[in-house]
């Protein structure tokens, strides 16, 4: 079994900022497998579905963005889930937008919502970095992330986010590599040789 865990803050008004990204990716998972709805266990919304022959569960804490490794504890000690076996999506400042890194153990470079899971279950999960790009300067970031995506973001995340929920078998037969190139591919699909290139 696996645990896939989008992270965000609970409610309306956080529903589409950047911050958030975590829980749409989530969502689409869900979306795209027909997992079961979501319930409200263990201080987040969790649904279970199947991927292929894999027993999945997906969660969105809903303790808010820096306690979010309280519900993941709740997870896996009540399935009895191993770190190796958690795969966590979340916003990535150090990438520009519609860039992805899947990453394996490590640190939490800072990220709230990651230092609380390896408080809770330790660094050995992996988790996907989807990039938000950064606002240049340290004291924008929090106003960076907590605001809505532009209506133009549509264009790479809409791909990237159904691409992932597509390609997510790979990350669970540690392909991850043929993982990161899939979705990137379905962000900038390969111009064929008679299109001009677009101005960058």
């Amino acid at each position: 079994m696996y645990l896939v865990v989008g992270l965000g803050n609970p409610g309306e008004k956080y529903a589409r900022n950047r911050h958030n990204i975590g829980f749409m990716a989530a969502d689409e998972i869900v979306r795209r497998h027909s997992f079961s709805a979501y319930r409200a266990k263990f201080q987040g919304e969790i649904s279970e579905g199947k991927i292929g022959t894999d027993k999945v569960l997906v969660l969105k804490p809903q303790t808010f963005m820096n306690e979010s490794g309280r519900s993941v504890k709740e997870v896996t000690s009540f399935y009895k889930i191993a770190p190796e076996d958690i795969i966590v999506l979340h916003d990535e400042l150090d990438l520009a937008p519609g860039k992805l890194r899947l990453k394996r153990g490590g640190g939490h470079a800072g990220h709230n919502g990651l230092r609380s899971i390896h408080a809770h279950v330790g660094e050995g999960y992996a988790r996907v970095r989807l990039g938000i790009g950064h606002p240049g300067s340290k004291d924008r970031v929090t106003g960076h992330v907590l605001k809505d995506f532009a209506k133009a973001d549509q264009d790479w995340m809409i791909p990237q986010l159904d691409a992932v929920a597509d390609n997510l078998d790979l990350i669970f037969e540690g392909r991850d590599s043929d993982f990161m190139t899939r979705v990137a591919q379905a962000v900038n699909p390969p111009r064929s040789s008679n299109n001009k290139k677009d101005d960058d």
